[in-house]
Order: C-alpha cells, then sequence, then structure tokens
C-alpha cells in the first residue's frame, strides 16, 4: 500500500507536519503538527494548524489520528487544537510516562501533574497497529533521541520523527534528558533492515551545507548508502563516538523550554493559576 503524503514544511522550527491519507479513500492521520509560539511575547499562534485544518477541509478527508512521534524540545505541538477542529484521536508512545516523570521533576511539576500519559487518548508499544481507515500503520518503538520515539510504518512510508534526517545531514541528537547514542545506533539498525525502497520521511530538515532546498523524503536504500552518521559501513563505535562528541558542542534548541512543558502535557498548556492565566516556567540552570 502507497499512502498519500502531504508536507507542511514550518521553517521558523524546521519541522514538517504530514497529512497520510488512504490511496482511494478519506482517513486520513496528521503527524507530528505545530503550534507557533513567540517565546519574546508568549504569545501562541494557530497558522501553521489552521493551514493543516484547511487543507484536511479542502480535500474532504476525515481526520483518525492525529499522531506524536515523540515529547518534541525544539516546537510546540497543536495536537489538541487540531482534535478540537476536527476530531481524531492523539497517540505517542507508551514510554511518554518516563519523559514525564524526568521532565516533571526537572519542571518541579506538582502531584496534580499526573505522570501516566493519561493525557493522550492512547498510548503505542513495540509492535501495536492502528488503522487510518482501510490503512494499517505499524509502530516501532525507536528510542535514543528520547526513551518514547517512535516510528509509523505505514504502508511503503515510515514516519521516523527525529531518529534519522536526511541522509546528508545524518541523525539526531542524543543529549537531552534520557536519550542515548547507543540506543539510538540500535533503533536505526531496526529501521534500516525496513525493505529498501521504503519511503522514509523526516521530522525536520536543515539544509545540510551544499544544499540550497528543503528536503524531508528519502528511502531506506539511500540511508544504508549514504547517512553520513550510519551509512556506508560506518561502525557502531564511530557511530557513538561521533555522536557523543558532537552533541557536546551544541546549545539547547531554541524553544526547549515551553516544548517540554507543553508537549508532556499532549500539548495542553499547564493548568492555569488562580488569575486564569497559564505560566510556563524556566528551570535556572536545570537542563
Amino acid at each position: 500500500m502507497t499512502p498519500k503524503v502531504h508536507a507542511f514544511f514550518d521553517e521558523a522550527t524546521n519541522t514538517i507536519t504530514y497529512v497520510v491519507q488512504e490511496p482511494e479513500g478519506r482517513a486520513c492521520a496528521v503527524i507530528d503538527s505545530v503550534l507557533d509560539f513567540d517565546y519574546a511575547s508568549g504569545r501562541t499562534d494557530t497558522r501553521s494548524a489552521d493551514a493543516v485544518i484547511a487543507f484536511i477541509r479542502e480535500n474532504d478527508l476525515r481526520l483518525e489520528w492525529v499522531l506524536e512521534t515523540h515529547v518534541h524540545a525544539d516546537h510546540l505541538s497543536a495536537a489538541p487544537y487540531i482534535q478540537e477542529a476536527l476530531g481524531g484521536k492523539i497517540g505517542i508512545g507508551e514510554r511518554i510516562t518516563v519523559v514525564q516523570d524526568t521532565f516533571g521533576k526537572i519542571f518541579n511539576e506538582g502531584t496534580r501533574f499526573q505522570r501516566d500519559g493519561s493525557q493522550f487518548d492512547q498510548l503505542f508499544s513495540q509492535g501495536d497497529s492502528l488503522m487510518i481507515g482501510q490503512m494499517r500503520a505499524e509502530v516501532l518503538h525507536t528510542p535514543g533521541h528520547t526513551p518514547a520515539c517512535l516510528t509509523y510504518v505505514i504502508g511503503d512510508a515510515a514516519f521516523v520523527g527525529d531518529t534519522l534526517f536526511m541522509p546528508d545531514f545524518g541523525t539526531a541528537r542524543c543529549d537531552f534528558p534520557g536519550g542515548s547514542a547507543e540506543t539510538l545506533w540500535d533503533s536505526i539498525q531496526k529501521l534500516l533492515t525496513l525493505p529498501e525502497e521504503t519511503r522514509i520521511f523526516v521530522g525536520h530538515d536543515y539544509k545540510a551545507e551544499g544544499r540550497d532546498k528543503y528536503a524531508w523524503e528519502t528511502t531506506v536504500g539511500a540511508q544504508k548508502a549514504l547517512n553520513k552518521h550510519v551509512g556506508a559501513g560506518k561502525s557502531r563505535d564511530e557511530f557513538i563516538l561521533m555522536r557523543k562528541t558532537r552533541d557536546a558542542s551544541l546549545a539547547m534548541p531554541r524553544l526547549i523550554i515551553p516544548s517540554l512543558q507543553v508537549n508532556m502535557r499532549a500539548g495542553q498548556m499547564p493548568e492555569p493559576d488562580d488569575n486564569g492565566v497559564s505560566y510556563l516556567k524556566v528551570p535556572v540552570n536545570g537542563l
């Protein structure tokens, strides 16, 4: 089965949101949505999500799932906003509970913040599947970037989140709490066992040096042959050393503080204070 894939690129966060549609039907899923956020003013905007909603409505599609590949650290999720407009269930990996526990402590969340994943409609495990109309999506647990990363394999397409980038850019960082270069290597090997013609859709693109256009679709075969971090016979030890050395030089993502607090709540803002306003915490020297 070859699903129809429609990509929406958000240049502010270099994120790609996907609408994945049955080849011969109306059912669809949204993967990795974006809620626009201006950190300086603390204001949200829904223009990115509204473009996705408009596309679904204009094409008379039926939204069944709003899926997250992981708890993103570089953009806020628009999952509840899209769900309110179009319906569907919000899903993420079952190890969201690990992420909630880790960052619940970092942000000193009280006991009212549930760490059981109950903010989401569905938690997925390795080997689970879900239906998008008549189209089956298989769930692969692919941790390393975070403990809860998933890949959704839908027909001949795999949506890998931040596990792999385009071959000329490489792989995701592993230095966030709960990340692991060793684990990421193992997860990538799992992905590279998929058929070589499998289409890989990445979660971000940053235009690698020498490339003048953004790109987000490649194949398993291209990753095996060309990925600068894991392809062309690179060894596990080489990868781990490279990843740890590179990660030590990287700055934190610009929106990591608000993103984690919102995304571990399935895209909801923290519970308002008694004045009706939601607040985001900044843990000084906490990350």
